[in-house]
Parts: structure tokens; sequence; C-alpha cells
């Protein structure tokens, strides 16, 4: 059931004074993009006829194909608090169509819809619960952002040792201006890091949600002077930022589908299948979910961060894959714990979800639990450990191209195989450091 109608969003339009409506999307590699229009055309885009030149998206379409149709999102209307209030700002979240009325098979949005819905035809519906960490940089006069600081806070430190404490407050006023269900947030392990977390939602709408938290963060922190980075790993010599995926699964009567309390860990087989799909497919996977070749720098031994392609119920192994938090029966949760808030959010959770309903389908159960004292005893398979493994493992992949599709599996390799060259031609700093002066 719809959340507004069209008239709902005529009138919330007209009594809150909104001067300008983004119409929002993003390309394959979930950076955001918008066409503004005035409450003159708000009817022509509910209609259904704005269109827009998909060429100019990077990872859409050729030039002889470029028209497409913008199909608004009525439920995703929300207006932005950090805009003027006169004259207020507001946007809506949209599907793309093609000139002849048919969903495009390269937004990013419709990917995730079609594994929610072939999830639904088997009376699954997920979820999502994230867990987003940001650093915060000072600027320099420029307004580039200044990696180094004087901060020293750790976990859960507050201020004065926590520098960032009045940004995140306002952070997080904004986003419940925004309907956020914000559960807590915290400074983080490392300097100038921080953690805000929101509660479950459908997963659909969780990745509007987190599209909408990125450009929060980073629009209230320049307010405030400084510069949000959602990099996986802009410091040497301290933990990453990651984005951890909590997955749940309720049946049509809202029974948590991962919960059996006559299992020793409370788990059910469609749970442990799950798990299975996951670790069969993460490899694969992982140049979705860790698409930077800075992801790789953060997926490294003794930063908390997972390393091995194992599981675990334990919570003081943090070098597992996956993860299964303390609390059971309704909240029972798969955590998945090696993606960063780089990735694009649709088609992460598109190839999440669809891994472990392949695991279900196929039964695929998992290896034996990983606890930390075995950890270094067992011969685990490993993440990938740089971009160019990742590729590797994408490479004519049937599983993922089935989930994304020929159009978006092809761009977004051919992309990342660009970026995977430029980079191995450029010199380093720590090449120059470590080899000039010897050789």
């Amino acid at each position: 059931m719809s959340k507004y109608t069209r008239e709902d969003i005529f009138n919330m339009v007209e009594e809150e004074d909104v001067a300008f409506i983004r119409l929002q999307f993003c390309d394959i590699f979930g950076t955001p993009k918008n066409i503004a229009i005035t409450p003159s055309q708000l009817a022509m885009a509910l209609d259904h006829e704005l269109t827009f030149d998909g060429s100019a998206v990077e990872g859409f379409v050729r030039t002889n194909e470029s028209e497409m149709y913008l199909y608004p999102d009525m439920d995703t209307f929300e207006i932005y608090p950090w805009r003027p209030q006169s004259g207020k700002v507001a946007r809506m979240f949209c599907d793309i169509y093609t000139m002849d009325r048919k969903p495009f098979d390269g937004d990013p949005r419709y990917v995730l819809k079609k594994v929610l819905e072939d999830a639904a035809s088997k009376n699954m519906y997920f979820k999502i619960v994230p867990e987003l960490e940001f650093f915060l940089f000072g600027c320099d006069d420029d307004g580039n952002p200044v990696p180094s600081t004087k901060e020293k806070a750790g976990y859960f430190d507050v201020a004065p040792a926590d520098m960032g404490e009045n940004v995140r407050r306002d952070i997080i006023l904004n986003l419940e201006d925004m309907n956020f269900n914000i559960l807590s947030s915290h400074h983080e392990i490392a300097p100038q890091q921080h953690e805000i977390d929101f509660a479950a939602d459908e997963a659909g709408h969780i990745a509007d949600m987190i599209q909408t938290f990125k450009m929060a963060v980073k629009t209230i922190a320049r307010k405030h002077g400084y510069y949000a980075t959602f990099m996986p790993k802009p410091s040497e010599g301290v933990n990453g930022s990651g984005m951890h995926i909590g997955i749940l699964a309720f049946d049509d009567k809202g029974n948590n589908i991962f919960t059996d309390a006559s299992d020793n860990r409370g788990l059910s087989e469609e749970a442990y299948y799950f798990i299975g799909g996951l670790l069969e497919h993460m490899k694969e996977i992982s140049l979705v979910t860790n698409p930077l070749v800075n992801s790789y720098k953060r997926l490294v031994p003794g930063y908390d961060a997972p390393v091995n392609m194992s599981w675990t119920a334990s919570s003081a192994n943090h070098t597992s894959l996956i993860r299964i938090p303390f609390t059971r029966e309704k909240k029972t949760t798969i955590e998945l714990r090696n993606p960063d808030a780089t990735c694009n959010p649709y088609l992460a959770i598109a190839l999440c979800i669809a891994a472990g309903l392949d695991g279900i389908n196929k039964k695929i159960m998992p290896p034996k639990e990983i606890q930390m004292l075995d950890a270094e005893k067992e011969d685990i398979r490993t993440l990938p450990q740089t971009l160019g493994e990742a590729i590797e493992s994408y490479k004519s992949n049937e599983f993922v191209k089935s989930v994304l599709g020929q159009n978006v599996y092809n761009k977004y390799l051919d992309a990342k195989l660009r970026e995977w060259k430029e980079f191995r031609s450029c010199v380093t700093q720590w090449e120059m450091k470590e080899y000039l002066g010897k050789y």
C-alpha cells in the first residue's frame, strides 16, 4: 500500500512552500544524480512524461538510445531539512524507464527490485540494517580534506576528546527530520572516525536511505567546516570504515525465517543455507561490495576487518566474513562484514540477497563455524586481497551476470578494469620511499 497519493504530493509541496523538487537516481557505481524541477513541472513528472539524456550518465546507454523517462516514487518524497526554509527543496527517488516504457535493465534500483520480487514469490521478505562508518576530516582554505589531526579519541569517547560530537548530533537531528529511526551513534575506534546506526527497514527502502544518509553526512559536515568521507582506508595504521549489512528474512506472517529454537545456535536450515550461499559467492560479489582499490587496504589482518571466508556465532571473532549477532527469534540476523559504503547499495544488497537465496535453493551448507581460537589453525579461504583479484573472480561469472544483467555486468567490469590498469601504472609514495634510495 502506498504511503502518499498524487494529491498528497501536491498538498505537501504547497503547504511546505517547496520551490524545487529533485528527481533522484544513481549510476551503476552509486553516484547520486538528479534533475531539479519547480512545482510547475510536478504534474508532468508524476505523469511520467519527464525525460533525460541517459548517455550522459556513466554506465547507462549509448547516444543513439539516450532518451529515458524518470518515474518518481511518490513514497520517497522528503524535504531536505538543511536547505532554506523559505523556498524549500524536496526530493523523490525515481525508477528509470526506456523510451518504449519498459523498466531500464541498467537501473540499479530495478536490479534490486527484481531480486526482491523473486524472493517474494518464495514467500521471503527481507529487511536490512546497515552500519555505516565515516571519518570527519578538517579542511584547508580551499575546502579540501586534511587527514592529519590532533584528535586522540577512540571507541565511545565523548567531548572534548571527541571533536566531532556536535557535527554528529546535527547530522542525527537532520536525519530524524527525514524520518530516519536513529538507534545510536558513537565515536569509532580510530581518531576522527564515527558511526551512526539506524533501524532495519525493507531492503529496497534501505538502499534509498543509505544514499540519503551519505548525502546528509557530507552536507552537514561541510556546514561545520568538516569534510566527511566514506573512503574505506583514508589513513594508514588505523582501522578503516566499513558498512556491515545485517540481513533479516520474514515470511508473509511476519515470522523470522532464520530462527529455529530447537537448533543449538537458534538458527533454521534456511539460515545455514543462506550463509552457505553467501560464502559460496562472496569472492565474485566482492567487486561490487568492495569496489575500490582502497577497499582492499581495509580488508587486512589486525584492524577488526574480515579477512577469512568464514562464519561465526561468536562476537569475539572479528576476522570472519559473517557473524550472527546474539539476539534471536524475531531479531535473528545474518551480518555480512566486508562491504564498505563506497559500494552501490542497490547492487550490493541485490547480490547479497540473491547469493543467500541461491544457497537456500541449492541447500548449500556452510563449512563448520570458525571460533576465534580456531582461526589460525584452519585452512580457510580468504577474501580477495586486491581489486585485481576481485576482478578475476567477477569475470565471466554466470551468477553475478544473472543478477546484474548483461548491461550492468559488462559496463561495471569495463570500468573496474580501467581503474585497476590506471592504479597498476601509478608509482606510489611508498615505492618512492622504499626503493628510490636503494636502487
